[in-house]
């Protein structure tokens, strides 16, 4: 929560009520729904709060719901699309994605889901002279790619047959290819670890690890993976890049909005 300065004197002229209005607002929406608990939260005397909050309501930034007290307000709804719509989510991802890639020297891939395929939303090849089929706006099965699984972790099993079987019967290459009841295991142990891996079951050769990207509701909406060819990817490495990768798919996800402990259902 943001806290506020107890001595005007440290913070520049003018931004003490900014500082205490912001406070007044978070302390709202981390569930302080009366004059006091919003007063006890930001650490002003009760007629200072009360100013500070009749104006947030004037402005639409809280809103007095009977019965419930103090909530967030209309505006902050409408600033939460614009957000949205100003940050989408390739230029949210794309300084992690850089680093992810300069650090590993593998291909970064970003991807969404659009019905039972991947759609590949940025591409950062790598620097090891690899060459890979994915780019940007290609689409691949979900359940035959390491960004695909990751985008799956939070579906019910039954989801996970359907994409499993809708995969197989549009395979065109030969690849790696697991039985529903190996692939069900994997993909339970991928739930749980937060991260999910392609042992060359796309493209042959080509192994990746990825993890979810989540939004400000904790719901899975895209996905983040590094790639790279089966020599350079060896189990011990996997594992290795499976913190890594979930960390910079939380970051991404903490840019639009997502707090730790918020996800999907499992």
């Amino acid at each position: 929560m943001l806290t506020v300065k107890s001595d005007p004197a440290e913070a520049p002229a003018g931004t003490q009520t900014l500082l205490r209005g912001l406070a007044t607002i978070e302390a709202v929406s981390h569930g302080a729904t009366t004059l006091p608990l919003i007063s006890a939260a930001i650490g002003c005397t009760r007629s200072t709060t009360h100013r500070l909050v009749m104006a947030l309501v004037v402005a639409g930034y809280i809103k007095q719901m009977p019965g419930l007290g103090y909530v967030l307000g209309p505006k902050l709804i409408e600033l939460g699309f614009c957000a949205r719509e100003q940050l989408p989510l390739p230029t949210v991802a794309r300084p992690y994605m850089g680093k992810l890639a300069d650090d590993t020297q593998d291909t970064v891939h970003l991807a969404e889901a659009e019905g039972g395929e991947v759609f590949y939303l940025d591409k950062i090849p790598g620097k090891r002279g690899m060459e890979m089929r994915s780019r940007i706006g290609f689409r691949m099965p979900l359940a035959f790619t390491g960004v695909g699984k990751a985008l799956m972790l939070d579906m019910p099993e039954e989801h996970w047959k359907s994409l499993y079987e809708e995969g197989l019967s549009r395979r065109v290459a030969p690849a790696n290819t697991f039985t529903w009841e190996a692939f069900r295991a994997r993909m339970t142990d991928y739930r749980e670890q937060r991260c999910a891996f392609d042992l060359e079951e796309n493209e042959t050769g080509i192994r990746c690890v990825a993890a979810p990207i989540r939004d400000v509701g904790g719901k899975i909406v895209a996905a983040i993976s590094v790639s790279s060819a089966t020599h350079l990817m060896p189990p011990e490495r996997m594992n290795a890049l499976r913190s890594v990768v979930v960390s910079v798919a939380e970051s991404i996800s903490r840019d639009l909005g997502w707090t730790k402990g918020r996800a999907g259902p499992t």
